[in-house]
C-alpha cells in the first residue's frame, strides 16, 4: 500500500509467489504484476529465453553468449509484447484478446512468434559482436527459413 503510483512488482518464487496477484489487488488497482505462474498474466519464466536464445547462437555457430545477444533477445520479447496479437495465440491461451498493458508486458510462453522474434535477434547480435562462425549471414532469409517451420 505504501508504494509509488503504478508500482511494477515481479514475484516470481513458483509455485508460491513472495506475494499473490489477488492479495495485491485487495489493497490497490494501479499495479503491474508478474509471477513466475502460467494461471496468472505476465508469467515471467526462462522458456520465453533459453530455446531462443540458444536456437539464434547455435544457428550461427556462436563461439560463446554475449551480453549482446542476451539484451537483443530482450529487446525482440518487449517489440513483439507491443504488437497486435494473433487470434490463435489468444484461443490457445483461453482469453478474446491480448493487448499491451498492465496485463500484457511480456509475450505469452509457447506464441510461435517468439522464434520469429528472438532467435533471429540473437543470431544477428552474434554476428555483429564477431562471435557467430556463420559467414554472409542474413537475417531476412533466416527468419523466413524459421517460419517455415510452422
Amino acid at each position: 500500500a505504501s508504494m509509488n503510483d503504478e508500482p511494477i512488482i515481479f514475484a516470481l518464487a513458483n509455485p508460491t509467489p513472495e506475494i499473490f496477484p489477488e492479495d495485491v489487488a485487495s489493497v490497490r488497482n494501479d499495479v503491474m504484476m508478474g509471477t513466475g505462474r502460467s494461471d496468472y498474466p505476465n508469467q515471467v519464466n526462462n522458456v520465453l529465453g533459453f530455446p531462443f536464445i540458444f536456437r539464434g547462437a547455435l544457428d550461427v555457430r556462436a563461439k560463446k553468449i554475449t551480453e549482446n545477444m542476451k539484451m537483443a533477445a530482450a529487446r525482440a520479447l518487449a517489440n513483439l509484447a507491443k504488437e497486435p496479437v494473433p487470434a490463435e495465440v489468444c484461443a490457445a491461451f483461453g482469453v478474446k484478446e491480448l493487448k499491451f498493458g498492465k496485463d500484457y508486458i511480456i509475450p505469452k510462453p509457447f506464441d510461435n512468434r517468439v522464434l520469429l522474434a528472438v532467435a533471429p535477434a540473437v543470431a544477428q547480435a552474434a554476428v555483429d559482436d564477431g562471435v557467430a562462425r556463420v559467414k554472409n549471414f542474413d537475417v531476412e532469409a533466416y527468419r523466413a527459413s524459421l517460419a517455415k517451420l510452422f
